[in-house]
């Protein structure tokens, strides 16, 4: 009982952490919001005059996301999931981790999906982090790969010894807490290992893994490369879907949800630093959120009420 206590006791401290530093993350995300005000009403209006035929394209593409997603959860399990239940549960899940912190929402909406599913709760949990982890690998090896491509857009910030000071804290903060947790977490690790061994052992399953989460941030990026020829950007297509990845992962380290603020702030200041003018940085990214949440995010909800009434989460 006591252990139990002490378990809840710490979740509920870093639920309030958590708390606090969206609610900080908001604060500041609607402070630049009023500072700017005139650039983004001008990237509204910017917006709303767009090229029709790209923005169905970006449509198109955040449509593809969801596909993708499904194609990748199917790939970090071994027993064949229900495809059209599969594809409304990522649907849900997109939805939910934009009210959620950190992803939270989305993994809550998978481990239930899958237990639901019929896979036992500790294999269920192990899937959702095999296709987290492979999503942020897929992402890294984008990253690298449009790197190497377009050489000189990753540029080390101006202050490189502030932001050097600031990278050795984050790592030896990361080291000391991966000490703490390390036996809490190593039997969690042991099971993922062995879940992506078993996966990699069927090549059709390692390949839907795979193939989902890369092809999950390419069409990610691929929307925002959309919406930019919509506003006409003066930016080459490859250089906007790597600022995308690279902002993108900035963005994931602070838990807001859906990257609230924290995505648009980093998105936008890398767009600009590039050199796209601020009004259409800011059509670029407006239009990017209108389409990978805004517009989806109650239909998002509305399917997962009715996954919920149907017992399918």
């Amino acid at each position: 009982m006591t252990s139990e206590r002490v378990a809840v006791a710490a979740a509920r401290r870093g639920a309030y952490w958590q708390t606090v530093l969206t609610l900080a993350v908001l604060v500041a995300a609607g402070y630049l919001a009023h500072r700017h005000w005139p650039v983004l009403e001008t990237g509204a209006l910017r917006l709303a005059v767009a090229h029709q035929g790209w923005l169905l394209a970006a449509a198109a593409a955040a449509a593809g996301t969801w596909l993708c997603a499904s194609l990748a959860q199917q790939g970090a399990v071994l027993r064949r999931l229900p495809p059209g239940r599969l594809v409304a549960a990522q649907f849900a899940a997109c939805a939910a981790n934009h009210v959620l912190p950190a992803g939270l929402g989305a993994g809550a909406v998978n481990l239930r999906f899958l237990m639901r599913c019929g896979l036992p709760a500790g294999r269920a949990a192990t899937a959702v982090a095999v296709k987290a982890t492979a999503g942020g690998a897929a992402r890294g090896a984008l990253i690298v790969a449009l790197a190497a491509a377009c050489p000189g857009v990753l540029r080390t910030p101006p202050d490189s010894g502030a932001w050097a000071a600031v990278v050795v804290v984050a790592v030896g903060g990361t080291v000391l807490l991966g000490r703490r947790l390390w036996p809490r977490c190593r039997r969690v690790l042991a099971a993922v290992v062995a879940d992506v061994r078993a996966v990699h052992a069927c090549p059709r399953r390692a390949a839907a893994l795979w193939g989902g989460s890369a092809g999950f941030a390419l069409l990610h990026a691929l929307v925002l490369v959309a919406v930019s020829r919509a506003v006409a950007l003066p930016l080459a297509p490859v250089r906007v879907a790597l600022l995308y990845l690279a902002a993108s992962s900035a963005a994931a380290l602070l838990p807001t949800p859906g990257g609230l603020g924290s995505l648009d702030a980093a998105l936008g200041l890398a767009l600009a630093v590039a050199g796209a003018p601020a009004a259409a940085a800011a059509s670029a990214v407006l239009g990017y959120r209108l389409l990978t949440v805004w517009l989806p995010l109650l239909p998002g909800l509305l399917v997962l009420g009715l996954l919920v009434r149907r017992g399918a989460l």
